[in-house]
């Protein structure tokens, strides 16, 4: 088990930035990725970024260039950072922790973004 608590939304004005951050209740280090998921109402949840414990990155295609993922497994962290924020950015963010051995998934509550002038 593990609890993720994600920080860092908020309301933005579009061209600005913002940097996520998940805390994790215990070790990253036996979670084969770390993630970022986001939700807009009435959409599906889809994956913007995942690091993986070795480090390995990949991002959305359609937000390469704006976001990056990192993770500071010492402080059990995992971040989003986002420029260039656009009005279609705007949606729940949430962090996500994966186990391929037992295939465990776990969520955090999630934090509002709001891209609007």
């Amino acid at each position: 088990q593990v609890q993720l608590v994600e920080s860092g939304g908020g309301l933005v004005q579009p061209g600005g930035s913002l940097r996520l951050s998940c805390a994790a209740s215990r070790s990253i280090f036996s979670f084969n990725s770390m993630g970022w998921y986001r939700q807009a109402p009435g959409k599906q949840r889809d994956l913007v970024a995942t690091i993986t414990s070795g480090g390995d990155t990949s991002i959305a295609d359609s937000l390469k260039g704006r976001f990056t993922i990192s993770r500071d497994n010492i402080k059990k962290m995992v971040y989003l950072q986002m420029n260039g924020l656009k009005p279609e950015d705007t949606a729940v963010y949430y962090c996500n922790a994966f186990r391929a051995f037992d295939r465990s998934t776990y969520w955090g509550q999630g934090t509002q973004v709001t891209v609007s002038s």
